[in-house]
């Protein structure tokens, strides 16, 4: 009876320690969750990982530069209604001998130089071209949109990435610490087994059980590395010591005023509006191409013949006006294309409003989602540790098996990962909100960035600057300001 009573008093003692071990340890895994990483000044924060991704972006640059080509149409489309100079030079050698009748030869070599000047200025075409100018410019803006759009999806995928990271590193630990306990549990298993208090299969089941954890902490430490090589991928660097969470940003859970807020603001919805517009004057323009065409033309020519020292100097000035009879039936074809081209991006206005009206809706959903599924798992974590700590004096008492110890110390550390995951989700769903409103930019995010001004670049070339002018010489420097290296 001593000897029974010695065994089944340090058998409590040995599981009580244990189970305070487990206890504390996932305290200890609760705070990281909370804080997804340590809070010094040194730590990457969410906002870092933002700001990288805006300033490294390759996808944003070649966006950029997409806009600057757009913005390059409504100067080409300008110079339809602007004069055209053309400058033409030649010069012609002859040579031989002209015989008369008489038979007379005399030479035939000449040279004969000619340097001329063209110049036409459309008067009228019923306002075919500025149609076109009016409808580039309304392409300009959907570029514009398009781009803005891009940013929303880049700042996303960061955030995604940061809080991913976080996620990664806390299941690690998560997998550590369990890795940790289950191997004292299975030393304990061991010790019990000497003294005759279990059987072989209580200490296989032990031993299974720290297999299963090795494997799922090397599955944890893959997906940690995979989901660093996406933060390094996005922000251009790879992530350093995490700092906390900020505030869960506010957003609009109603979806009707979300959904509301999305068809305003959101980039998709502006660009398909404006290219709804721009093939509406493009309809236009193809009708106005069937009237008549008045140009002014005009022209100035120097022509010396070395030969004969002869020369001449002639200009002429005139108004032609043309009009189509019949092309093939080209100009109808060309305007049934620009009304199909228009009901097209009618089309697609609509479905892109149900489109980003179900992405609010999706966003909203899974938010609301994350925080039942938090709130649900901190319940779980507080039934799941007095369970296993029930289980746990229940063993020492012998009503309860190893099985029975190992299945409750599962369920506390299913528990933990489900807080870990829900947390995670759940900020990743409040960003993916603001994105599906369309409030996901760097400018309302107030991130200490330098803005790329879209319009900036426009105001330099929409009135199509020469070359060698001074408003042309400014667009050089910001040209080679522009260069990206590789």
């Amino acid at each position: 009876m001593v000897l029974g009573g010695w065994i089944i008093k340090r058998q409590v003692k040995m599981m009580g320690k244990l189970a305070r071990r487990f206890l504390s340890t996932t305290a200890m895994t609760a705070t990281l969750v909370l804080g997804m990483g340590t809070s010094q000044a040194t730590a990457d924060t969410l906002a870092d990982a933002m700001i990288g991704a805006y300033t490294h972006s390759g996808l944003l640059d070649q966006n950029r530069a997409l806009l600057r080509a757009a913005d390059e149409d409504v100067p080409i489309a300008l110079a339809a209604l602007r004069p055209i100079v053309n400058w033409t030079g030649s010069i012609t050698q002859d040579f031989g001998d002209v015989t008369t009748q008489t038979g007379i030869s005399t030479s035939a070599e000449s040279t004969d130089v000619l340097l001329g000047l063209n110049a036409s200025l459309q008067l009228y075409d019923g306002g075919a071209d500025r149609a076109r100018v009016e409808a580039t410019k309304e392409t300009v803006l959907a570029t514009r949109a398009t781009l803005l759009n891009v940013e929303q999806a880049l700042l996303l995928r960061a955030a995604a990435a940061f809080i991913n990271v976080g996620r990664q590193q806390n299941f690690v630990a998560l997998s550590q610490n369990n890795l940790r306990l289950l191997q004292q549990e299975l030393r304990a298993a061991n010790d019990r087994f000497e003294v005759g208090e279990v059987t072989r299969t209580d200490v296989s089941l032990a031993e299974a059980a720290v297999a299963q954890a090795r494997s799922n902490l090397a599955d944890s430490q893959r997906n940690l590395i995979q989901a660093q090589a996406e933060y390094t991928n996005v922000v251009g660097r790879r992530p350093g010591r995490l700092s906390a969470l900020p505030t869960l940003p506010l957003t609009e859970t109603r979806v009707a005023e979300a959904q509301a807020v999305a068809v305003r603001n959101h980039p998709d919805m502006e660009a398909a509006r404006r290219q709804v517009s721009a093939n509406e004057l493009l309809v236009t323009a193809a009708v106005k191409d069937t009237l008549p065409v008045v140009t002014l033309d005009g022209s100035l020519a120097v022509q010396e013949d070395f030969g004969d020292e002869d020369d001449a100097r002639t200009g002429s000035v005139g108004i032609s006006v043309t009009g189509p009879i019949y092309q093939g039936g080209r100009l109808s074809a060309l305007e049934r294309q620009a009304m199909a081209s228009r009901d097209a991006s009618r089309g697609n206005l609509h479905n892109v409003r149900h489109g980003v009206q179900q992405d609010v809706v999706n966003a909203i959903s899974d938010l609301e989602a994350a925080r039942a599924s938090l709130a649900a798992s901190e319940r779980q974590i507080r039934a799941a540790r007095i369970a296993f700590q029930g289980v746990r004096e229940e063993a020492t008492l012998g009503a309860r098996t190893t099985l029975d110890v190992l299945d409750a110390e599962q369920d506390l550390l299913d528990a933990e990962t489900n807080r870990i995951a829900a947390q995670a989700d759940q900020y990743i769903a409040a960003y993916s909100v603001l994105e599906a409103m369309g409030l996901l930019t760097a400018q309302r995010l107030k991130l200490p960035v330098q803005l790329y001004d879209p319009a900036a670049y426009y105001n330099l070339v929409k009135d199509g600057p020469a070359k060698r002018s001074r408003q042309g010489k400014q667009l050089d420097r910001v040209l080679r300001a522009l260069q990206v290296d590789d």
